[in-house]
């Protein structure tokens, strides 16, 4: 009799129930964990995520100080120029931050490599599901709410769909804690923040086709 599958993982219903089983791609669920290219992936999305539009005026900028707030010498105090140089009140800022694009490069195959090692982390602390397709006429909120508890998902979870279903991604807009992604869009800063990751049979198929 051949041994299990140490990555064979168990299919749920909508329900909650065990309904079979499913092997888990090695290459994608156990892959070599390459700690600073998954750092590295993580800090890209994080900076990608900035919008960048912070921004300061400079002694140029600020309205008012044209004219010279007193002569410049016989008064006994300091020389100026402005009243809106930096040191005085309603002054330009000096060296602040301007608008500017926060965006790293990082090669596909890294990326790749990256969300492998975020999978397989989740994967080795028992913390992905699948479950069988959902299909629903109307959003019911109730229905994934009561599939999480079932299958302990904890509080963040990570819901992977392979495709937009309007339904679906009603049915968990207003669950807290909960996120709905699609497998094209997975990524190793969501994977990691989740307590457990979910897929559906598709979207596992889509992920496991995507990263071999």
């Amino acid at each position: 009799m051949a041994a299990p599958n140490p990555l064979s993982v168990a299919v749920y219903d909508r329900e909650g129930k065990e309904s079979g089983q499913v092997a888990l791609p090695e290459a994608v669920f156990n892959a070599p964990v390459n700690e600073a290219v998954l750092h590295q992936a993580v800090l890209r999305q994080q900076a990608n995520d900035r919008q960048g539009t912070h921004s300061t005026k400079t002694r140029g900028e600020v309205s008012g100080g044209g004219k010279k707030p007193w002569k410049q010498k016989g008064t006994g105090r300091a020389r100026q120029g402005s009243t809106r140089a930096p040191q005085w009140r309603h002054g330009g800022v000096v060296f602040g931050p301007h608008p500017r694009s926060y965006e790293q490069k990082m090669p596909r195959k890294q990326r790749r490599l990256a969300l492998r090692a975020a999978l397989s982390v989740k994967s080795q602390d028992g913390a992905v599901r699948v479950v069988e397709e959902i299909a629903l006429d109307t959003p019911k909120t109730r229905v994934l709410a009561d599939l999480f508890d079932q299958l302990g998902a904890g509080g963040r979870v990570l819901f992977v769909i392979p495709e937009h279903d309007l339904m679906l991604e009603k049915s968990t807009r207003n669950l807290a804690g909960i996120k709905t992604i699609l497998g094209t869009n997975l990524n190793p800063s969501d994977v990691l923040t989740a307590d457990t990751v979910i897929f559906t049979r598709a979207a596992l198929t889509q992920v496991e086709e995507w990263l071999t």
